[in-house]
């Protein structure tokens, strides 16, 4: 029987049993999940995103927007005052990589869609401080330049190809031929500051509240 005094002398012994526990630890506490309704079911309503959203997610994606926002409203009242009733597992079964973060340079997101006009959300990103004086985001009135046809969305079929596999992988509903088939018709000429807008506008309503 291995003594404790000769775990703590022996490295290699005390990182190979620290590997063990660790590993043995998070099996224990992740696997369930992937069997638990409530992490694996979408909320009722949800659906994929659109072919707009996909891209205008590639956008936000790949401007690093989780960088100052995260889309995680934990369960407190200090944050379902400020920003909505609380994420829930089953918003983001379609989200890969999902965008919960910690980091809220500025606000959580997660509740932002049809909080404010389109209008207000082209306006502030083209610049934030015309909205909001005191705004230190950067402005983004570059993405009114390029067409996402040209850019995130060129690849748009291969984009929810991939994601179809991955929905048809948890047996969730998804895209048809004809959705993927016509993604870039549904797209067409918006520029990025469009599908950047309808991706922001999606977010958070599928989960019906009374707040």
């Amino acid at each position: 029987m291995i003594k404790h005094e000769q775990i703590e002398k022996n490295v290699g012994l005390l990182i190979v049993l620290t590997l063990f526990v660790v590993l043995w630890g998070g099996l224990l506490e992740i696997v369930p999940l992937f069997f638990q309704k409530s992490t694996t079911t979408p909320v009722e309503g949800l659906k994929a995103y659109s072919a707009e959203a996909v891209a205008g997610r590639e956008v936000y994606l790949r401007e690093g927007c989780y960088n100052c926002h995260s889309q995680m409203i934990r369960p407190f009242r200090a944050e379902t005052e400020r920003y909505g009733h609380y994420s829930v597992a089953g918003e983001f079964v379609y989200d890969h990589p999902f965008q919960w973060g910690s980091k809220r340079t500025g606000p959580d997101l997660q509740r932002v869609g049809g909080r404010y006009s389109d209008e207000w959300q082209r306006a502030h990103l083209i610049n934030p401080r015309d909205v909001v004086p005191e705004s230190n985001m950067p402005a983004f009135a570059f993405l009114a330049n390029t067409k996402a046809k040209d850019s995130v969305a060129a690849d748009i079929e291969g984009k929810m190809g991939a994601l179809r596999t991955l929905a048809n992988l948890r047996g969730l509903p998804t895209y048809s031929d004809a959705d993927i088939k016509g993604a870039k018709a549904a797209i067409g000429d918006k520029t990025e500051l469009d599908v950047l807008i309808v991706y922001l506008q999606g977010l958070g309503t599928a989960l019906k509240t009374t707040k």
